[in-house]
């Protein structure tokens, strides 16, 4: 690959990566704020809370992507704090879920914290930086 190319690759993959962490806070914020809504209020509980919800934490699997091909690709240095993060997003989504059974009772609070902590990474690694 030509530099200008491999320039050109990595700005646009710099500028996804940075937008879409405004997706990742942005829509775990609201999936949150809904899961607790819908804990106090039963009307909203709705099935496309869930949807919204699933889309939501898939967005971090989406930007922990984008980052590793920076990373992996580009070569890009990142502080290991971004990283640190970065993952610890993906593991909260993978608590939250595998909690889902065992917290049957209390479901939409789980939902609820889970998605406002997801949205707290996010806005912390945004905060540290990817280099």
């Amino acid at each position: 690959m030509s530099a200008a190319l491999l320039a050109d690759g990595l700005a646009t993959t710099r500028e996804l990566h940075e937008a879409w962490s405004w997706v990742v806070v942005i829509s775990n914020g609201l999936a949150g704020l809904w899961a607790l809504g819908a804990h106090w209020q039963p009307v909203l509980r709705h099935r496309s809370l869930w949807w919204f919800t699933a889309a939501a934490q898939l967005t971090v699997f989406v930007q922990a992507i984008l980052g590793a091909i920076m990373v992996g690709t580009y070569k890009v240095p990142m502080p290991d704090f971004h990283a640190l993060y970065g993952f610890s997003a993906i593991v909260a989504v993978a608590i939250v879920y595998s909690y889902r059974s065992q917290m049957r009772h209390i479901l939409y609070l789980l939902y609820g914290v889970g998605g406002l902590v997801i949205m707290g990474l996010g806005i912390r690694a945004m905060f540290i930086g990817p280099g």
